[in-house]
């Protein structure tokens, strides 16, 4: 494992390069502070090969020009190079980004390729229309690739949220540039070069490294991009649709940040698995997940029975090395971050929030960058750490009296990505479902998930939908085509 080694240049038109003008960054590894490797630091220059090679490809429709049914076959072949290539990807997952080995692998891998093999199925799968006119016309309503496709993404899932992205996108027909994190880089640039070998065309699919404004700006302004998909920070996303708009008005879809809150009523079906979720879906990678359910809300009569089961389950959760087979959770993903969560925590215990456990960085001799899953009570909506997104292992809990009561201040956040409800009145949770502003409500359940589904959130969590069937409608045009029909009969 010591040994491993990884190229860190950047992948355009079918091949490795280094940046343009030989710049590079050192990736560093969270798990222990090691130099992994110097990673292309591209820039402007880059990105314009990458979209020329693209837009070279989709012009000659070497993938395009495929028909959906070999297209589909390479997308299973591409699926297939992922799982044939499984241990790998986690290692390099875990190593650049700090999540455990065991999840990188069950979970990160494996929904990656599911997620390619899911669209390269579906795209042969899905039909176009004849508009009901009169009898003297056909209509046809057709859908085409939109062309050359921006993607951004983000540190914590890496391979996933590239999945959720790129496969209906190359599926579709589309041109791909890729933009990973400058905090998780490895498992895109690899991604690459097994599309390649599963016989994707060089040119419609390329990955440029490098930070937000020297190499995401400039896709998202280029002129020559069609579509820009991000995934990320709501800051950021304010940014990218701006400069979509600054630009050529590109199609901007940004799945954003999320503050979700997880309502568990006094008539919880199964006290035990609602406190199982809440406390596995907050530090689960670490808390880094945009749907962690960082605010939880109990009712008043059952918060003190939720909290001490929550509390003995803390122990299971501390950090460890993310190598370990039994670690469940690990490293934040550098020092920015770390340093990040520790200020959010220091903010809870200055605005009055009750400190019942963690609060501090673990494992400080390892090099790396651990924190202590960390619980706070006595919240409430307006202290910072309920407000502001933390990307970290910090719960927040908060109570309520009623139904109206916790709508209101589940509501109260400019975020609305997901939700929890607990209740064994299907008509409380249906009535609270239907009034949360959010794009999922999970009910006596959290985070179920199925590629069928669709993902992203109302508010300042975002546009569009990634994952199912609504995800082409990000990636492709719409054309109607009128055709005249002077018939004889």
């Amino acid at each position: 494992m010591t040994d491993m080694t990884f190229d860190g240049r950047a992948f355009i038109n079918g091949e490795r390069v280094a940046a343009r003008d030989g710049r590079t960054f050192d990736c560093i590894s969270p798990v222990d502070g090691r130099l992994l490797t110097p990673v292309a630091r591209c820039g402007e220059t880059d990105i314009d090969a990458a979209v020329a090679a693209g837009r070279a490809a989709f012009e000659d429709r070497r993938w395009r020009g495929m028909s959906p049914a070999q297209r589909k076959r390479v997308m299973i072949r591409f699926a297939d190079e992922l799982l044939a290539h499984a241990d790998e990807l986690a290692l390099t997952e875990t190593l650049d980004m700090g999540k455990p080995v065991k999840y990188a692998r069950s979970v990160d891998v494996n929904s990656a390729a599911n997620c390619i093999r899911w669209y390269g199925e579906a795209v042969d799968k899905v039909y176009d229309e004849i508009a009901p006119t009169a009898s003297n016309a056909l209509a046809l309503i057709t859908r085409e690739p939109v062309g050359v496709v921006g993607v951004i993404v983000p540190w914590n899932y890496p391979m996933i949220m590239a999945a959720w992205k790129i496969a209906p996108a190359l599926a579709a027909g589309n041109s791909v540039v890729l933009k990973p994190s400058e905090k998780s880089p490895l498992t895109a640039l690899r991604l690459a070069e097994l599309a390649l070998a599963a016989g994707i065309p060089p040119g419609v699919f390329n990955v440029v490294p490098g930070y937000g404004p020297e190499a995401g700006s400039p896709l998202a302004l280029h002129m020559d991009v069609d579509c820009i998909a991000f995934t990320g920070s709501t800051r950021v996303g304010k940014q990218i649709h701006v400069m979509a708009g600054q630009s050529n008005l590109k199609r901007a879809w940004t799945e954003l940040g999320g503050k979700s809150p997880n309502i568990v009523f006094a008539d919880c079906p199964n006290l035990d698995r609602a406190v199982e979720a809440a406390v596995g879906s907050i530090f689960f990678n670490q808390g880094e997940s945009c749907n962690a359910p960082s605010r939880l809300f109990v009712e008043a009569s059952i918060k003190d029975a939720f909290l001490e089961k929550a509390l003995a389950l803390v122990p299971r959760y501390q950090p460890a090395n993310p190598l370990d087979a039994s670690t469940v959770m690990g490293a934040i993903v550098d020092q920015v971050q770390l340093d990040n969560v520790l200020r959010y925590i220091e903010s809870g215990k200055n605005e009055g929030a009750r400190l019942l456990a963690g609060g501090s960085q673990a494992l400080p001799d390892s090099g790396g960058c651990y924190v202590q899953p960390t619980i706070f009570d006595g919240v409430t909506n307006q202290m910072t750490i309920a407000r502001e997104e933390i990307f970290g292992p910090v719960l927040s809990v908060l109570s309520f009296t009623d139904a109206a009561d916790v709508v209101r201040q589940a509501n109260q956040s400019i975020y609305g990505l997901q939700a929890g409800v607990w209740t064994s009145d299907i008509n409380q949770a249906h009535g609270v479902a239907r009034a949360l502003r959010v794009g999922t409500v999970h009910v006596n359940q959290y985070d179920e998930d199925d590629i069928t589904v669709p993902f992203g959130g109302f508010k300042q969590s975002g546009v569009g939908r990634d994952k199912s069937l609504h995800a082409f409608d990000k990636y492709t045009e719409v054309k109607t085509t009128w055709i005249r029909i002077d018939s004889p009969v």
